[in-house]
């Protein structure tokens, strides 16, 4: 019995950080994933973190132990945050296109989160999920979140980051770097679009007999569809390249979280 009440405390601060890490973890968050596979996958992947950890690091079990319990679901929810923001490059790189090539009022509901994305950028999504996973890109995810354990113990200063404000100049710095990133991705469809509508301004002021508006938006689409035909192959590496900037900038934060608090950098 004591064995077992010196083990649940620990192993729940485990369970905290994987289970909420996989709450907003790109492919494990996805409504596909049923909850039941979600707290399973958690628990086990905990268990074995737990085994291996052992109980070298046992938390006083008094008022303190539940923002101990807070501050691990933050430690999850964050590592998890940063890998999500570098998927959602492609979503927001696919609304600019739509909206050049008059796709900005044709959403669909994506059916892996549940909400409304625009027609291209739920295409590059799908590429990108199938891409990421053929290069076992969750099972790259699975050992980030198992060795977290080394740069963060559950003996970390989470707290004091945070309230020195390096973990908020990080997101923030995340979050413009991935809209960047969108950016250069929409950049090619983006500057045809205009040139195009460059194009149809001429041709309204040389042959006003011609309808501009009627032959201006499936002329965009078809020069839209060309470029992104043209753009496919390299899709590849490009894809190649955000998820190495993605794991990156979680070895970023893992860095910064645990420095100075203990953790192997």
């Amino acid at each position: 019995m004591d064995l077992f009440l010196q083990a649940v405390p620990i192993f729940l601060l485990v369970f905290c950080r994987i289970t909420s890490f996989f709450v907003v973890a790109p492919i494990f968050s996805t409504r596909g994933v049923p909850a039941m596979a979600k707290i399973g996958l958690g628990f086990f992947v905990s268990l074995m973190v737990f085994l291996a950890m052992g109980q070298e690091q046992m938390p006083a079990l008094n008022a303190e132990y539940l923002l101990v319990v807070i501050r691990e679901i933050l430690i999850g929810l964050l590592l998890g945050f940063v890998a999500y923001l570098f998927f959602t490059i492609v979503q927001t790189a696919g609304s600019f296109i739509d909206l050049q090539m008059g796709f900005g009022m044709a959403n669909v509901i994506d059916p892996m989160t549940g909400v409304s994305t625009p027609m291209l950028g739920n295409f590059k999504f799908i590429l990108l999920i199938l891409i990421f996973l053929s290069m076992n890109g969750h099972h790259y995810l699975l050992m980030a979140i198992m060795q977290s354990y080394e740069w963060i113990p559950l003996g970390n200063e989470l707290y004091a980051k945070i309230s020195q404000g390096n973990i908020s100049t990080f997101l923030v710095e995340t979050f413009a770097y991935t809209f960047m990133l969108s950016l250069q991705m929409s950049a090619p469809l983006v500057v045809a679009m205009f040139l195009t509508d460059v194009g149809l301004g001429f041709l309204a002021r040389t042959a006003p007999q011609f309808n501009v508006f009627v032959i201006g938006i499936p002329l965009k689409i078809l020069v839209g569809f060309l470029i992104l035909a043209m753009l496919m192959p390299g899709m590849v590496a490009l894809f190649g390249q955000i998820f190495e900037q993605m794991f990156r900038a979680m070895e970023q934060l893992l860095h910064l979280i645990s420095a100075d608090s203990g953790g192997t950098t």
